[in-house]
């Protein structure tokens, strides 16, 4: 989904970390039209994930997770079948170099607060990683101050 956005809908991607029931995400819009970008980003995602958990035959939870995303959708208006989303998001206007640090550590930081690794490199799903020359999983957009 991140690399749809970024060759699709103009992402930027300077930071991000994957976290089991969440995402932290540092992105600029090249269209500067960034609530379009996360409703363009969810989208996508909840479709192809639905897609994915439907054709997949081997997945043993297939009924029950798509139940769980139907219920979830009938109890919010939504205009969709399943809701993967929840509607809100958390977005923060960063607008120096110093907030985009305290940022950055924090998302980089996220899985060892929650004790799933004791270095924040450890985290495959972080762009930790990617600060360390390791682009294996995203690439990243640079921003010379953030590191």
């Amino acid at each position: 989904s991140v690399d749809y956005c970024r060759k699709e809908k103009g992402m930027e991607l300077y930071a991000y970390c994957f976290m089991p029931s969440h995402i932290h995400l540092i992105f600029r819009s090249a269209y500067e039209d960034p609530s379009g970008l996360i409703r363009d980003f969810k989208k996508y995602t909840a479709r192809k994930l639905m897609e994915t958990i439907a054709n997949n035959s081997q997945e043993s939870r297939k009924e029950w997770l798509l139940w769980l995303f139907e219920h979830a959708g009938k109890k919010n208006a939504t205009k969709s079948k399943y809701q993967f989303w929840q509607h809100h998001n958390k977005p923060i206007e960063l607008w120096s170099e110093k907030v985009i640090k305290q940022k950055t550590d924090y998302i980089h930081n996220n899985p060892v607060k929650s004790g799933f690794v004791t270095n924040a490199i450890d985290w495959k799903y972080s762009s930790a990683r990617n600060f360390q020359e390791d682009n294996t999983v995203l690439e990243i957009d640079s921003v010379g101050f953030i590191g």
